[in-house]
């Protein structure tokens, strides 16, 4: 029960973090009927392209074993041994092509639906993989049952074509037994060939679908629930409560350290409650004025409380305040276009030293 109720909170799709660390511990989606459609492929290849020539020998050999069985004493332990040789290479020399083909298919097949890689964690020891509840649960479960219907469907779908192909070659296999081994070799082999082209035809129609399959199920697998993403996002971008906290601190001590630096300001242009800007200018030194501090609302009414307390003057322009505002920067000169209405009240400042706070009305 509770098993059904975990699935079905897990609502949302895997994040790609927790796709990356499955993958890394080696449980990827893998198709069963895959490498076993590439070995019925490389049978056929064989079958087709190999096989004629190899058979053509065995038959030769097999009439000669068969013909002169006086050629072959068994008189002692070591003429038995010599023939047993004999035959397994003759065998051995047949199936070689068909066993390189094989192994070739496997990786193959392997390596399309996943790249190679080495994981330690299957090949970890683990005491779940010798648990007989366990491994009641994986040969008995909805998996397992599952698996044993698709192999059972798969062995009757094999034994039908079999019969199917030996009962319309059957005329054709009893006249092959009266002649020569060669030819009756030649004959076994395209009857084969027909039963493995049936097999492999429906063979790539079960591949593809369980390779789908097995994706599909792989994913639902790795869904997860909504706290679980939050989790995730928690642990690879942090707290959202502690970095808004930090944003906050971050922040409280730019301000601090801009309020700092308003006493050294030469002037500060404000509209008169919303928004100010303290600049600072040295002749000889600056280029251009450069913004010290900007604010809005409090912040502004702030900066306009320091430069009073501290004799700097303050200019009420309600256009400029709001358009340099909006394009000035902490720390930073003036852009050119403020060049001229800031240089006006620059020659104020250090005409008028001797004044108290000059003010200029609003333009």
């Amino acid at each position: 029960m509770s098993d059904a109720v975990d699935k079905d909170s897990k609502t949302e799709e895997a994040t790609e973090k927790k796709i990356q660390d499955t993958i890394e511990k080696g449980k990827v989606a893998h198709s069963k009927e895959a490498p076993l459609l590439a070995s019925f492929i490389a049978i056929l290849v064989f079958a087709v392209f190999f096989a004629q020539e190899d058979i053509a020998r065995l038959g030769m050999f097999l009439a000669m074993f068969l013909e002169k069985p006086e050629a072959w004493p068994l008189a002692t332990e070591h003429d038995v041994v010599a023939l047993y040789r004999i035959v397994l290479v003759e065998i051995a020399r047949m199936l070689g092509a068909m066993m390189i083909l094989l192994i070739a298919a496997g990786v193959i097949a392997s390596v399309i639906q996943h790249a190679p890689a080495f994981v330690l964690e299957r090949i970890r020891p683990q005491a779940s993989r010798i648990s007989l509840s366990g491994g009641w649960k994986r040969l008995f479960g909805a998996q397992g049952i599952a698996e044993f219907i698709k192999s059972l469907g798969k062995l009757c779908f094999v034994i039908a074509v079999l019969a199917f192909a030996v009962g319309e070659a059957r005329h054709q296999l009893l006249s092959g037994m009266i002649t020569n081994p060669v030819v009756f070799g030649l004959v076994i082999r395209d009857v084969a060939i027909d039963v493995l082209v049936s097999i492999t035809l429906v063979m790539t129609a079960i591949a593809v679908a369980d390779l789908i399959w097995s994706r599909f199920h792989w994913r639902q697998e790795l869904r997860m629930t909504r706290q679980e993403v939050k989790d995730e996002h928690k642990q690879s971008d942090g707290d959202p409560i502690i970095k808004s906290r930090m944003r906050s601190l971050a922040r409280d001590r730019a301000r601090n350290r801009m309020m700092g630096a308003v006493p050294n300001a030469t002037l500060v242009i404000a509209n008169p409650t919303h928004f100010a800007i303290a600049l600072k200018y040295v002749r000889d030194e600056d280029a251009a004025p450069v913004v010290l501090a900007k604010g809005q609302d409090l912040v502004a009414l702030k900066i306009r409380e320091i430069a009073e307390a501290n004799g700097i003057p303050v200019f009420e322009d309600v256009a400029l305040a709001r358009s340099m505002y909006k394009q000035v920067s902490v720390d930073s000169m003036i852009p050119a276009q403020f060049y001229q209405a800031v240089a006006e009240l620059v020659r104020i400042v250090y005409g008028n030293k001797s004044k108290a706070s000059p003010r200029r009305g609003t333009t």
